[in-house]
């Protein structure tokens, strides 16, 4: 886990707090009002559902913890992806175990997968381009379609792939 953290208002968070308003402008520069409806999973706080949900997108957080911020959307269980149609947009920042989970969602809706953690695949050990790379093969392997993104917040963990689900 990153050593790193920072506070928004207050709010303290592991990593760089900026990672939060990057995403969400990412979100509204990329989708507009495309996307409407966006799953912030493993969202912990709900700081990222709380940014979105200021730029006119109905975001809630998808965490089993269940300590979202007061006023955050969220549902207190474990992301599947057959919870996927439900949203237009699945947002997995750093999403320790629910990462194949997110991952698997973009076979059905657009997805923003910024890993942290390889929770992908623990028979091996993977570091940060390699985890990306298994991701990418796994997309392949699925015709979703995918871009590296490096996100302007500090990293190492500020790299992401950003899909499309398979054209019918």
């Amino acid at each position: 886990m990153s050593k790193m953290s920072g506070t928004i208002r207050r709010h303290k968070f592991h990593g760089d707090p900026k990672r939060f308003e990057v995403i969400s402008n990412f979100v509204q520069q990329k989708y507009g009002n495309r996307v409407k409806y966006i799953a912030d999973v493993a969202g912990g706080q709900g700081m990222l559902a709380r940014m979105l949900s200021r730029k006119n997108y109905e975001s809630e957080v998808v965490d089993p913890r269940g300590f979202t911020l007061k006023g955050v959307p969220s549902r207190t269980e474990e992301f599947s992806p057959d919870m996927a149609d439900y949203y237009d947009l699945i947002i997995g920042l750093h999403p320790d175990e629910a990462i194949r989970a997110v991952a698997e969602s973009a076979n059905i809706r657009p997805v923003i997968l910024v890993p942290c953690c390889n929770f992908w695949d623990k028979s091996k050990v993977l570091g940060r381009n390699a985890l990306i790379e298994d991701l990418e093969k796994y997309y392949k392997t699925k015709n979703i379609s995918s871009e590296r993104v490096v996100f302007e917040f500090k990293g190492p963990m500020n790299i992401g792939l950003v899909s499309e689900p398979p054209k019918l």
